[in-house]
């Protein structure tokens, strides 16, 4: 009889420490719904460039990282001949540094829209993938989100090479 009642019986600290785990993940979340998309790319690394302006939602998994972008439309700037293109729904995993199976963002090379598939922040740089293609940019020229529609903001040159990047 003892043995089925110690079975049944759970200590005060750690009811405790279940009380606590459930309040910092309700604090968590409560204060990501506080949070811009701008502000969630810094928390991964990233500089809030890498979004153009006029996100009007999001929606993030913090424990597997998958997340929702959302716009009114569709989305597309140039910069110095480097022509992007956002969907008005951006989906992908994101984690320190990385953005990976990324859907609905897609860089123009030559006369085709290459759909990117991973963004890397490699020291100074942020790594587009395109399949086994990849193109560096200084993270400075993300510095501020571009508009919709124009020339963008700021100016992004690639660093002159398209390698294979073999990101961690």
């Amino acid at each position: 009889m003892g043995s089925a009642l110690s079975q049944k019986y759970i200590p005060p600290m750690a009811i405790l420490i279940i009380l606590i785990l459930i309040h910092s993940a309700l604090a968590t979340a409560a204060s990501l719904d506080d949070r811009t998309a701008y502000e969630v790319l810094q928390d991964y690394n990233f500089p809030v460039g890498l979004l153009p302006e006029g996100v009007k939602g999001y929606d993030l998994n913090i424990i597997t990282g998958e997340f929702s972008v959302y716009f009114d439309y569709t989305c597309s700037f140039e910069h110095n001949h480097f022509h992007l293109k956002y969907n008005p729904t951006v989906k992908g995993s994101i984690s320190n540094g990385k953005i990976f199976g990324l859907n609905g963002v897609y860089e123009k090379r030559f006369l085709l829209w290459l759909e990117i598939d991973q963004i890397v922040r490699n020291g100074d740089d942020i790594v587009f993938s395109v399949g086994a293609l990849s193109s560096a940019f200084p993270v400075t020229d993300f510095e501020m989100s571009p508009q919709c529609g124009s020339g963008g903001v700021g100016k992004l040159r690639a660093k002159p090479f398209v390698s294979l990047y073999r990101g961690s």
